[in-house]
């Protein structure tokens, strides 16, 4: 069967998997906007295109989460989750990097316990839905 066109099943630990992979896609940018020292330094009082992007890279992933549970697609959950845990490999340590963060073991945890082994996880399973039929 053509996996585009295939649904797949969402367990319900998938589903809290993925709204810990979304929720930060609509959350962010809102603290972006809304706060624009939060990418803009402790100095900044308006937006930056730095927020600017950030709000567009968080949104179009966010939204593209949205219509892949709508559709059921393993395939397309598969390579979000796989785009989310890349991107958050870069993020969590340019926090790091660059000071933003006020307590690094609280962010490595948040990471690491929230991101990470979530994203693998549900790639293990997804990735088990895909090749299920092959």
């Amino acid at each position: 069967m053509n996996q585009t066109t295939q649904k797949t099943t969402i367990p319900w630990w998938l589903t809290i998997i993925l709204i810990l992979e979304i929720w930060p896609m609509f959350v962010g940018p809102y603290l972006a906007i809304t706060n624009p020292t939060f990418l803009g330094g402790p100095d900044a009082s308006t937006l930056v295109v730095g927020s600017l992007i950030y709000l567009a890279r968080n949104f179009a992933v966010g939204f593209a989460f949205l219509i892949a549970i709508y559709l059921k697609n393993a395939p397309m959950l598969f390579i979000l989750i796989f785009i989310r845990l890349f991107t958050d490999l870069i993020d969590g340590p340019a926090f790091l990097a660059f000071g933003m963060a006020a307590n690094e073991m609280r962010l490595i945890s948040i990471f690491v316990l929230g991101y990470y082994i979530p994203a693998l996880f549900a790639m293990r399973y997804l990735w088990k839905q895909m090749t299920l039929d092959s």
